[in-house]
């Protein structure tokens, strides 16, 4: 019988050959020297959060500090807004934060110069960004998770009019910057990604005729511009979800898709499990039910869509519980709730929290699922577990991303900058697994 891919890998981790390989060969000049497909081609992209110079007190220069903007291809920044919800007349684009997007004068400067407006916010700091390393593609992000833009998508896409009205609306306020009276933003932003979480069954043709309309319009504009506008989508992991979507058509009209690899479980769940493992385990309760991200790339690719349009997500964040028992670690075991959030994390909400955080906690034991690729912490004094990937996981998602096709997977993409640790760690062993550094 004819192995998959992940029983060839199973067998080479469950022997411990993965990790002796880890050790031995861990090193780019190594690894890299063995990819099968120019590592350049590879897309590196992360999620930059608007609102990351609130609370996280993250901000655009913290990228140039600490030398993750030198390894990332694409910067995608979250979100713009889609209205109304019903009723029109119009499909609009617009501004889900004006104060952080272009009006504070009060963040560090990128390059060293002082922001001169009239445009300032974090589009001023992109902008200096993207002067100090011009092939940085930066995209503006759609939607989101929050049920108006939803609902906003949804009617947006119902009609030709209200779909040819919103992505020239979209154009008009990013591509071309005009985002408001007398302040321009041109320049700034190479493409769009659809987050438009989640279509429903009855959305599925319009969701492709969305596309195919921002598709057809950025293209007319690049024409005349001598430029190509990128265009992809947040690609969901659940099979009730991606269900939705065509998704051989509508790999047509895009360049990549963010794939969802994580949420695969979480706090919402009253049992233990891990978020973003890379492959399944009979010994999980969820067993056989796709929440692995191995599962998630193989549907894709079994509905047609490229290997190669495939950038898969990964997390700098983790769930956590309490109340769970000591046997085997705290994996697969029930719990009386979300663990407390840890002292500091910027998310402040219980059962969740940054890497930044929980790779500095102490008193847990670390643990490690040679099976699963994946590992996670537990404290038994407290019978707290939390579950997160490290560089330890990022390094083998990199290496996923090489060698799961011939020629590789697109790239990976990380949510979000803010959630990793001040040096970027997570983002910079990604590069270096990719060959970016």
């Amino acid at each position: 019988m004819k192995r998959t891919f992940s029983q060839h890998l199973w067998q080479a981790f469950s022997t411990g050959l993965f990790m002796t390989v880890l050790l031995a060969y861990g090193t780019p000049s190594l690894a890299r020297a063995q990819a099968p497909d120019s590592d350049q081609q590879k897309i590196l992209a992360g999620y930059f959060e608007e609102w990351s110079i609130y609370g996280a007190n993250y901000n655009i220069a913290n990228l140039q500090a600490n030398g993750v903007a030198a390894g990332i291809s694409h910067l995608i920044y979250a979100f713009g807004n889609v209205a109304p919800t019903s009723g029109g007349p119009d499909a609009l684009c617009q501004l889900a934060d004006t104060w952080a997007d272009y009006q504070t004068p009060y963040l560090p400067s990128v390059n060293g110069q002082a922001y001169t407006g009239p445009l300032y916010g974090n589009f001023a700091a992109l902008l200096q960004l993207k002067q100090l390393h011009p092939n940085l593609k930066i995209m503006i992000s759609l939607g989101g998770s929050s049920s108006t833009n939803t609902a906003g998508f949804s009617y947006a896409a119902s009609t030709p009019a209200l779909r040819s009205q919103l992505a020239a609306s979209c154009i008009d306020l990013f591509i071309n910057g005009n985002i408001a009276s007398g302040i321009s933003a041109a320049g700034l932003f190479d493409g769009i990604d659809i987050d438009w979480e989640f279509p429903s069954a009855a959305d599925k043709t319009n969701f492709t005729l969305l596309l195919k309309e921002f598709r057809h319009q950025l293209d007319v504009l690049g024409k005349a511009n001598h430029a190509h506008y990128l265009l992809s989508i947040f690609a969901p992991a659940g099979s009730q979800n991606y269900s939705n979507i065509d998704l051989p058509k509508v790999a047509t009209k895009l360049d990549f898709f963010n794939l969802q690899g994580y949420d695969l479980n979480g706090t919402w769940e009253t049992v233990t499990n891990h978020a973003a493992s890379l492959f399944d385990s009979r010994r999980d309760p969820n067993f056989g039910q796709g929440l692995d991200v191995e599962a998630v790339v193989q549907a894709y690719l079994d509905a047609g869509v490229p290997g190669r349009q495939l950038v898969l997500g990964v997390p700098l964040y983790g769930y956590g519980w309490v109340g769970v028992p000591e046997a085997n670690h705290g994996l697969y075991k029930s719990s009386t709730g979300p663990a407390p959030s840890p002292a500091g994390d910027s998310l402040e909400t219980p059962g969740v929290a940054t890497y930044l955080t929980l790779g500095s906690l102490t008193g847990f034991e670390h643990e490690y699922d040679a099976k699963r690729i994946a590992q996670w912490i537990y404290d038994p004094t407290t019978l707290t577990f939390w579950t997160f990937d490290d560089p330890s996981i990022a390094w083998a998602k990199a290496l996923y991303v090489d060698f799961r096709v011939p020629g590789g997977l697109g790239g990976a993409v990380v949510w979000a900058f803010k959630d990793d640790d001040l040096n970027g760690t997570m983002v910079k062993t990604l590069a270096s697994g990719l060959g970016r550094h």
